[in-house]
């Protein structure tokens, strides 16, 4: 009877962490981190990386769950969460989330260097401090605000190599922020009726479904060229080149597909959603595999 309980409490507690998120901030931080480390790699560095990360991020996630909980509980996407049940109470939650934020940001502090930990920092507070506790509520814009944070852990484990924040560090910023804007904005579409009860401002429901499908195939745009800028200033090779290439102009045109008189809205924007993952999975692992040993063009800041 004990190990079931104790397997049901472990259970709980990792569920608030919001493991799915935790595994895709994984990739972009190892792209991050071997893009910037060139075929030279401390593994010691890259696990207190990875970890120490992995821990500020669910340190985010269960803490947003406490601030999220009253509107969880409106969307049938979320209202199981653990501590809409009450199966967690909302102030373990809040500890176990305090927690690993100390150890995360103490490894981090520890085996790493002061930008890597500013950038995290920044990640932290904008999620925690910016987004959750106000934006998201209260301003279309919450997505964008949200975005600067989702953008953080491939910069965070580019640094932890370099000790500095130069060029492709902020192109990393860059793109994956552009990124998150189609990303975020399709999950608001096939998830429209949960946003429109909850009361949160996304894009689709607080200025329409056509407004967000333009942005999603403007943000599309701008995210393809954002992507070649690595190749252009020599921190990639050709492979990404194509890759990036490819995937983008793929994406592109899915996302042009929901301007179609015959389109399917909710299948097209799932459509588009899934190839978000797809394509910042396949850039993700590109960089980290086609790095460049020549010297890059951008200048250190």
């Amino acid at each position: 009877m004990s190990k079931h309980f104790s397997k049901y409490v472990v259970l709980k507690y990792f569920a608030v962490t919001k493991p799915g998120i935790i595994a895709g901030n994984l990739i972009s931080v190892a792209g991050g981190f071997f893009l910037a480390a060139r075929g030279e790699i401390d593994w010691g560095l890259f696990m207190a990386t990875v970890i120490g990360l992995s821990l500020v991020v669910a340190s985010g996630c269960a803490i947003n769950n406490c601030i999220d909980r009253d509107i969880d509980a409106r969307m049938q996407r979320t209202r199981n969460r653990v501590t809409v049940t009450g199966a967690l109470a909302a102030r373990a939650a809040m500890l176990f989330g305090s927690a690993l934020g100390v150890v995360g940001f103490v490894l981090l502090a520890v085996f790493t260097n002061t930008v890597s930990v500013a950038f995290a920092a920044l990640g932290f507070v904008v999620y925690v401090g910016v987004y959750s506790l106000y934006m998201k509520r209260n301003s279309v814009y919450g997505t964008l605000v949200g975005a600067l944070s989702g953008a953080v852990p491939p910069v965070v484990g580019y640094c932890a190599v370099t000790g500095e924040c130069d060029g492709a560090a902020l192109i990393l910023l860059l793109m994956f922020c552009l990124w998150q804007m189609p990303h975020s904005y399709t999950i608001a579409i096939f998830r429209y009726r949960d946003y429109e009860a909850a009361n949160i401002p996304v894009l689709p429901v607080a200025q329409g479904i056509g407004k967000a499908k333009l942005h999603i195939v403007l943000y599309i745009a701008v995210f393809a060229l954002a992507s070649i800028l690595l190749p252009l200033n020599g921190y990639t090779g050709t492979a990404f080149m194509a890759v990036a290439c490819t995937t983008s102009f793929w994406w592109l045109a899915m996302a042009l597909r929901g301007y179609r008189q015959d389109v399917d809205i909710h299948g097209w924007a799932r459509q588009v959603f899934a190839f978000s993952i797809f394509i910042i999975t396949a850039l993700s692992v590109t960089m980290a595999l086609d790095f460049s040993s020549a010297t890059p063009h951008l200048a250190r800041i």
